[in-house]
């Protein structure tokens, strides 16, 4: 094992209820009524994905202002917010310890990643990351992390993903990488059965690093 790709929303950060409720907010200024509980599932896409699968019928433009809309009262409202999921900051040194390289790998844009990782007190943690600015599709499809891949010059069998939803779990396993995924981001644990381990958060995996270096995914 060489590389460990992160997800952050839900992963390393308890923003998945923020960015739901940014949503919300977001439709309601468009004159559109979509609750929280309704958008919760699709935290985890892209927002393009997200507007899609909530909104199948909506024009391009109105998209991108939906999704610029939500930037906007995410960063202003609630980014500052955010705190670290429990073992968080412990997790992201245990891999170091480990002499494996963590990178971020996100359907985020840079500068909402930029704001809640330096909330959280992550920010310091991470020399590479790979955003939804670096790729043309984000999660569920796999260019996150193939793009993480081809950047740290990692083949697939030699890394593995961590995140809080299918999205990640998908994506990953599009790559040809395993996945361990997460509770805390809100999702049960049959959500998550996809992947090749499920934990309550990082301060679980904390204690089960050896058991992850291991994993791979059948081919």
């Amino acid at each position: 094992m060489k590389t460990v790709l992160l997800d952050v929303d839900g992963t390393l950060i308890n923003s998945n209820l923020y960015h739901a409720k940014a949503w919300s907010q977001a439709f309601a200024d468009f004159g559109l009524s979509v609750s929280t509980e309704k958008i919760f599932p699709y935290i985890g896409m892209g927002g393009e994905k997200l507007i899609r699968a909530l909104l199948p019928d909506i024009d391009e433009k109105k998209s991108r202002q939906l999704g610029d809309r939500h930037s906007e009262i995410f960063l202003k409202d609630y980014a500052c917010d955010v705190t670290a999921t429990p073992g968080a900051h412990e997790l992201v040194i245990g891999l170091r310890d480990r002499n494996l390289e963590p990178v971020v790998a996100t359907s985020a844009h840079k500068d909402e990643l930029k704001v809640v990782l330096g909330a959280a007190g992550l920010d310091e943690l991470f020399d590479s990351a790979i955003t939804a600015d670096d790729v043309e599709r984000s999660k569920p499809d796999p260019d996150l992390v193939s793009e993480a891949l081809e950047k740290t010059q990692t083949a697939p069998n030699d890394a593995v993903m961590i995140g809080d939803t299918p999205y990640d779990i998908e994506a990953a396993h599009q790559a040809r990488v395993a996945t361990v995924a997460l509770l805390c981001g809100g999702r049960s644990a049959e959500d998550l059965r996809a992947a090749e381990a499920i934990y309550r958060d990082p301060a679980s995996l904390l204690e089960h690093l050896d058991h992850i270096c291991n994993l791979r995914l059948e081919h």
